[in-house]
């Protein structure tokens, strides 16, 4: 009895320290702690939430990690790590709640926020069609494929379809690399050259494709480091592309 009045005093500590300061100040073990409060209401979860950062190094690597994973940590069950999860799953709902329709994505500092709050989490590799208006409003955002990222599986005739049925003005591709750096390999820079020029042929216009990693982004076409790497053929489209926004960059 005394030792579950102990665990209730600090369990109330925890919550009051939450509702008082937030979260900035807290360790690791500390947010997962008052976390499996909710799905362990009477053991200890300190060592729990020791154990889960032993196994899995982080807390975003506790929150990435396999379900499966998970249930295999000592105390905890199916539903602390459904809870777990629910995390990341949580936060991109938020995040894409809070980036509604007509959220305008006008410079690549805002379409990167963007991005980078519509990946978290995401352990497979995923391309979004981002549909704009003439005011660079934000009309819908597409998943056009999830799985492995092959360049050549972005199919225009779906980029099409989408944008003639929202009568989009403007649109921006995005893919991930889940386990890797915001770098574009030599097929993503090519073809999105390619892409840029069908898309150009039928009036739509591309405005930048982003590769995007957990904590950064990369424009593909608006990238001296696209143009380095263009084969001979798709080099003169960069070289333009970069040019046009120079002199976009000093009329503003």
């Amino acid at each position: 009895m005394k030792e579950n009045n102990v665990h209730e005093g600090h369990r109330s500590r925890l919550k009051e320290r939450f509702l008082e300061q937030g979260i900035d100040n807290f360790e690791p073990h500390n947010v997962l702690e008052l976390l499996l409060f909710y799905s362990i209401p009477r053991k200890d979860t300190n060592e729990i939430a020791h154990d889960l950062l032993r196994n899995f190094g982080s807390l975003q690597g506790v929150f990435d990690a396999d379900f499966n994973d998970l249930i295999k940590v000592d105390g905890i069950k199916e539903s602390s790590a459904t809870l777990l999860k629910l995390i990341p799953a949580i936060a991109r709902a938020y995040a894409t709640d809070k980036y509604s329709t007509n959220c305008i994505l006008d410079t690549a500092e805002k379409v990167g926020e963007y991005l980078l709050d519509k990946y978290v989490g995401e352990k497979n590799e995923i391309t979004y069609l981002l549909l704009l208006n003439n005011r660079f409003e934000l009309i819908d955002a597409v998943k056009l494929h999830e799985g492995n990222v092959n360049s050549s599986l972005i199919s225009p005739r779906k980029i099409i379809d989408y944008t003639l049925k929202h009568n989009a003005s403007m649109i921006i591709l995005a893919h991930n690399h889940p386990n890797g750096n915001a770098y574009p390999s030599m097929e993503d820079i090519e073809s999105t050259a390619d892409l840029f020029s069908m898309l150009s042929a039928l009036d739509i216009r591309l405005i930048e494709h982003y590769v995007v990693s957990k904590n950064d982004y990369y424009p593909i076409i608006h990238s001296t480091e696209s143009l380095k790497m263009a084969s001979k053929d798709n080099r003169d489209f960069f070289r333009r592309t970069l040019e046009e926004q120079k002199k976009l960059n000093q009329a503003d």
